[in-house]
């Protein structure tokens, strides 16, 4: 079985025992978002009106915000504007954005461990890295500017 096909079945798995029907739109929603990796509500809807054209923008917010509540997909504010979405199980890492030429970048979760350690002894605060975007500049960005 190809790694889709599993991670399809796990989807409706998931739906189903929570209560809810596995219909094509959530599906082409989960297929969208595992495609995409870190897409906006806009640039997902272009994806599932390729195959379902029907499939209007709020039903794709709802929708996603479902599979956000279900814990099937995760979004994160990587910018100022729209939440971009990406499958849950892939949420075990911190973005960092170039805010030069926006490219996003992930790291690990043991990158910053430091960081995380250090909040939450001097502060007792425990930091959510699925939701954590670092901005600066990347490696080819600031490479430019040193020539």
């Amino acid at each position: 079985m190809e790694h889709g096909q599993e991670q399809s079945r796990s989807w409706d798995q998931e739906l189903r025992s929570r209560g809810y029907r596995v219909t094509p739109q959530r599906q082409l929603v989960l297929e969208a978002v595992a495609a995409l990796d870190h897409a906006t509500p806009e640039e997902i809807a272009a994806s599932v009106q390729r195959t379902a054209k029907g499939v209007n923008i709020s039903t794709i917010y709802r929708t996603l915000e479902l599979l956000d509540g279900l814990g099937l997909v995760a979004h994160t504010h990587l910018n100022h504007g729209a939440p971009t979405y990406h499958l849950a199980t892939e949420a075990g890492h911190v973005h960092l954005v170039c805010q030069d030429c926006g490219k996003i970048e992930e790291a690990s979760r043991e990158t910053i461990t430091p960081l995380t350690q250090a909040l939450d002894d001097r502060h007792g605060f425990e930091v959510n890295v699925s939701h954590l975007t670092v901005f600066g500049r990347c490696h080819d960005c600031r490479s430019k500017t040193d020539e």
